[in-house]
């Protein structure tokens, strides 16, 4: 059969319409009721239930993994990048108060490998699913000669809906109110850029090596899943009566505690964040030790086993605390709002 000649260029049409065709089964595992239409349209349709509210706010986020993706590629693994993109978009809106609906993929390559294709679909489709969101739709750019061979980039764009009086916005912190961080399952998709530089640069070691502080290889660390606090978020929220207990949550990602617990603090308070009230996970450990890099940068670069902060009034935390350890997650009370500027600090 003579070869095409977009397909000759690079760009197959073929293989793209074949690798696309199990996407309707497997988008429909994440449907909702609100979602309307069929997979392949020019646009995603869902018809979001406004009865359900009496003024609802659609809040939206998308972002990107980051260079933890040079880890996929050289692991050549690429079931968790997926799960790790829907959920970073997830915990964005979840400190916002809202709840998912639902989530589009864009995945950009140079060659489509249909492995790799399939890999990232079910991530993306698996993390929808816990997170009761609908995979609507997506974008897959083939752009020979764009990208280096073997790589690609994805990003992703999530809308949720909250009810405008239960829109979280940290305006009744105060200080003396309890800090509790939420445990992370390591870097999630945050300093990949340094560690990196740590790992492979300055300590020599490449994805496969086996170092005895770790459970398995540095690249099967580096490529834990970033958890979804969603799900937990929502019943916090229903379980201790939305922002008037629970006052403001903030995502742990790039900037660390320095750069997003402020996001959320009124300009007349500060975090105090308390070093050792939780147990560091041992990546952390080894970044800190091997790395040389100042102890204040790595609590800006990384999230230091917290990947998400809650502030309530202290006379809630203990019981907050054990609503949220009573459903599987791990978490500290790991410090205190005080008077100040609005400024997170690491003591």
């Amino acid at each position: 059969m003579v070869q095409k000649a977009y397909a000759a260029a690079g760009v197959d049409i073929d293989l793209g319409n074949r690798v696309k065709s199990a996407l309707p089964q497997l988008l429909a595992s994440t449907r909702r009721r609100e979602v309307l239409g069929q997979v392949g349209g020019f646009g995603g349709l869902f018809a979001l239930d406004v009865k359900k509210f009496r003024q609802p706010v659609l809040v939206s986020s998308m972002d990107g993994v980051g260079t933890k993706l040079k880890i996929a590629f050289a692991m050549d693994r690429h079931d968790t990048v997926g799960q790790d993109l829907v959920n970073h978009c997830v915990n964005d809106i979840a400190v916002l108060g809202a709840e998912p609906q639902f989530f589009l993929d864009y995945i950009g390559t140079g060659e489509l490998k249909p492995r790799v294709f399939e890999q990232l679909m079910e991530g993306f489709a698996t993390a929808c699913r816990q997170n009761r969101c609908a995979l609507i739709g997506g974008e897959t750019a083939q752009m020979p000669g764009f990208y280096q061979p073997g790589e690609y980039d994805l990003s992703g764009t999530i809308v949720g809906v909250v009810e405008k009086v239960d829109i979280l916005d940290g305006k009744g912190i105060r200080a003396g109110d309890a800090i509790i961080g939420l445990a992370s399952s390591g870097l999630h998709t945050n300093g990949y850029s340094l560690a990196r530089k740590i790992f492979f640069e300055r300590m020599k070691l490449n994805p496969t090596s086996v170092l005895p502080e770790l459970q398995g290889s540095i690249g099967d660390e580096l490529l834990k899943v970033h958890l979804s606090y969603g799900p937990l978020i929502q019943a916090a929220l229903r379980k201790f009566k939305g922002r008037s207990e629970i006052k403001g949550l903030a995502h742990i990602t790039g900037g660390g505690f320095v750069d997003n617990v402020p996001r959320v603090l009124p300009k007349k308070c500060d975090a105090l964040i308390r070093k050792g009230t939780w147990e560091m996970p041992p990546i952390f450990q080894l970044l800190a030790a091997k790395g040389e890099v100042a102890e204040a940068e790595l609590y800006q670069v990384f999230n230091m086993g917290i990947g998400m902060t809650m502030i309530l009034a202290a006379e809630k935390a203990d019981a907050a605390l054990r609503f949220i350890r009573a459903r599987g997650q791990t978490a500290w009370i790991i410090g205190e709002v005080t008077r100040g500027t609005g400024e997170a600090k690491v003591v």
